[in-house]
């Protein structure tokens, strides 16, 4: 999460080869590739932003960046949106991490190699990347 906290404007790239740059742990920097749905979404709130260069993609009221406490909220107010639509999703525990972990599953089930994965969630090693493997058996 410290990496969408810690996201500035200059931080995403647009158009062919859209991605942001992150620096995760370790201060460790690499780029993590936006579906383009996400990319265009982006695109639209920085112009409508219309931020500096180093601010916060996802800012506070206060201007600065998020809490780590603020990005669970929001996650939890959508959570209880979408269950109205999704019964299903009443029965499940929401949080920024289940959804790190469903995007990687969904980029498994399309066929995105494991090691690939790791290197896009910043994992030390990919055999951290295992463990998705073994949560969805028709992989």
């Amino acid at each position: 999460m410290s990496e969408l906290i810690g996201l500035c404007a200059q931080d995403v790239v647009l158009g062919t080869g859209a991605h942001v740059k992150c620096l995760g742990k370790g201060r460790k920097q690499r780029a993590t590739p936006l579906r383009a749905e996400a990319a265009a979404l982006l695109e639209h709130w920085l112009q409508e932003r219309n931020g500096l260069p180093h601010e916060p993609v996802f800012p506070s009221c206060r201007g600065g960046p998020l809490s780590r406490d603020a990005v669970e909220r929001l996650v939890a107010k959508h959570a209880r949106t979408a269950q109205q639509r999704c019964p299903s999703l009443q029965r499940k525990t929401v949080t920024a991490h289940v959804l790190r972990h469903s995007a990687a599953m969904d980029l498994l089930r399309h066929g995105i190699d494991r090691s690939v994965i790791a290197l896009w969630l910043g994992h030390e090693s990919v055999e951290t990347t295992q463990m998705y493997l073994h949560a969805d058996l028709r992989l």
